[in-house]
């Protein structure tokens, strides 16, 4: 059973930072992607960065050069590190884990289909 337990949430202002973190357990296997998700208010749940089983990483056009996604396999966990915060990325933010491939590499995916555990989440609120 894989367990997602996320972390670090707040209500920085803008311009500040914040660092998420997110406690994986129950994988087996070492060939799955994961990921942060969001979502705002009446809006769909987004992909905002991810991290393959080879430690590729993908970014929405959003928060390129603002955040930063990475994982420490030695702690089980995941991280997100998020830079310059502005007021619409306010959210809820999600951790999210794919299903582990048979073989070969996870590439990082943003799109939640793919997306099979979920973690609670975490509420990140920026003020302006």
């Amino acid at each position: 059973q894989v367990q997602l337990v996320e972390s670090g949430g707040g209500s920085p202002q803008a311009g500040g930072s914040l660092r998420l973190s997110c406690v994986v357990s129950g994988y087996t296997s070492s060939r799955y992607s994961m990921g942060w998700f969001r979502q705002a208010p009446g809006k769909e749940r987004e992909g905002v960065a991810a991290i393959g089983s080879d430690y590729s990483t993908r970014y929405a056009d959003s928060v390129k050069g603002r955040f930063t996604i990475s994982k420490d396999n030695a702690k089980n966990t995941l991280y997100l590190q998020m830079n310059s915060l502005k007021p619409e990325d306010t959210a809820m933010y999600f951790c999210a884990g794919t299903l582990p491939m048979s073989w070969g590499r996870r590439p990082p995916t943003l799109a939640a289909a793919d997306i099979h555990y979920w973690g609670q989440g975490t509420q990140v609120t920026v003020s302006s």
